[in-house]
């Protein structure tokens, strides 16, 4: 399974400190979640955030978003989201 989160950051993040709070959701979260087998991060020239992970099963995805719901490292993370701009989609590779 493939997701895709995009967003962009709230008006006071500064983008050094979104960078580091996602490289802490990177190793401190989300590889140790059961299932992921890649996460990157990137950014479009017009500021658009993109957030893309490659998980061997959806149950391991949907394991990971109940986690991160009370996990304090995706709490961090969470709070430079402006969630207004936030979608998230989920593609099944064929």
């Amino acid at each position: 399974m493939i997701t895709l989160l995009t967003f962009r950051l709230t008006d006071s993040a500064a983008e050094t400190d979104f960078l580091e709070a996602d490289a802490r959701m990177q190793e401190d979260f989300a590889y140790q979640q059961p299932g992921l087998l890649r996460r990157t991060t990137a950014k479009n020239l017009d500021g658009e955030w993109l957030i893309l992970e490659l998980w061997d099963s959806k149950e391991a995805v949907d394991g990971a978003e109940v986690r991160g719901r009370e996990d304090p490292v995706a709490q961090e993370f969470m709070a430079f989201v402006d969630r207004s701009t936030m979608r998230t989609s989920r593609y099944v590779e064929r």
